[in-house]
């Protein structure tokens, strides 16, 4: 990678003992990072979990980073993986439930409405959206944000996720699609309009 991007300079002064780019890259990508895992898991708790998880990885893995792609694809890939972990000990964990406690419901999920982070209700048409994104296939559904949320490239969500380009590109078509055809009947006027230029 002959021009590297600012983030991945920013990412290669802190790996070489520079604090204050650490704080510049966390303040750059907090907010499409925590969005992207409450999107996933669905849960303010887990994903709040989630987000302190990746950075604490990207910190113990930092002398290890090479600037092979933008900074945003590597800190995705380290998102994508704790989520996977994370979808696989919440399947352990209800498993065990349910066999120690055929009775035990699961603990009711967090609405994707409710934000932390104190922001103002969402408006209808973002509730309609964040009820059609929640609708995904998960698969799908990372593809989209991973799109929309840090305008990742598709052979970049390729890398992010391990797939072939032509999955990474079926998954965020998918997904588009599904979610222009469940957002019509919604009569949503004022709607952000689905990014499609990469497909």
């Amino acid at each position: 990678m002959e021009l590297l991007d600012e983030d991945a300079r920013l990412m290669l002064r802190y790996r070489d003992g520079d604090p204050d780019a650490f704080l510049a890259l966390y303040a750059r990508h907090k907010g499409p990072l925590y969005r992207y895992l409450l999107r996933q898991v669905r849960n303010a708790g887990a994903a709040a979990d989630l987000f302190q998880e990746v950075w604490s990885r990207l910190v113990a893995t930092r002398s290890r980073y090479e600037a092979r792609a933008k900074f945003a694809t590597y800190l995705f890939h380290i998102a994508h993986n704790c989520t996977i972990d994370f979808f696989r000990r919440d399947l352990k964990m209800r498993r065990h439930a349910r066999s120690d406690d055929p009775d035990a419901q699961s603990e009711p999920e967090v609405p994707e409405y409710q934000r932390p982070d104190g922001i103002a209700e969402f408006a209808e048409q973002q509730s309609a959206l964040l009820a059609a994104l929640g609708a995904l296939p998960q698969e799908q559904r990372e593809a989209f944000l991973l799109h929309e949320e840090t305008g990742l490239t598709i052979e970049e969500i390729a890398r992010v996720t391990d797939v072939g380009l032509e999955t990474a590109k079926s998954r965020l078509r998918y997904a588009i699609r599904k979610l222009k055809k469940s957002l019509l009947p919604a009569h949503i006027p004022d709607a952000r309009p689905l990014r499609t230029r990469t497909i």
